[in-house]
């Protein structure tokens, strides 16, 4: 079976200069998990969620005992509404960011009229979870590790 016999043709995109926060509610507007990038016609990268979430640091917690003194008990409140005012603004900052920012580079196409064990294989050997299917050098479909499990059971 060909890509283009599975591909997904309405292909949502975004802009290098969307912002993250537009990015997210594309996502969840969608009920999809990765976007092309795209500049003047050509796909200059791919955005996922997982890009997003990548952004979003665990704290580091020591294994040391920690007794804290009559004063720390006092400045403990004062560090955790600092430390929320931090998130607030790190959350502002973040739908303000360019997709530019965090986007995958590197993009790794195929064409409508390769096999889908072509696109399996790519998938695998890239570790990616779609491809854009490029014709012509133009963007034409996406297809993703659903469209070819669909793929192999309608034969």
């Amino acid at each position: 079976m060909k890509i283009k016999d599975v591909m997904s043709k309405d292909v949502i995109i975004c802009k290098p200069d969307d912002t993250l926060g537009h990015l997210a509610d594309m996502f969840k507007q969608n009920h999809i998990s990765g976007i092309p990038v795209v500049d003047n016609g050509k796909v200059v990268g791919l955005v996922s969620e997982t890009d997003l979430i990548k952004l979003f640091k665990i704290p580091e917690f020591s294994n040391e005992l920690w007794l804290p003194s009559p004063f720390e008990i006092i400045e403990i409140p004062i560090r955790n509404l600092v430390k929320l005012e931090e998130t607030k603004k790190f959350f502002e900052n973040m739908k303000v960011r360019p997709v530019k920012d965090i986007m995958t580079h590197t993009v790794h196409s195929i064409s409508p009229d390769e096999e889908l064990e072509d696109a399996s294989t790519m998938m695998v050997k890239y570790d990616v979870n779609r491809l854009p299917v490029i014709e012509n050098g133009k963007l034409t479909g996406i297809v993703t590790r659903g469209d070819i499990i669909k793929g192999l059971s309608a034969e």
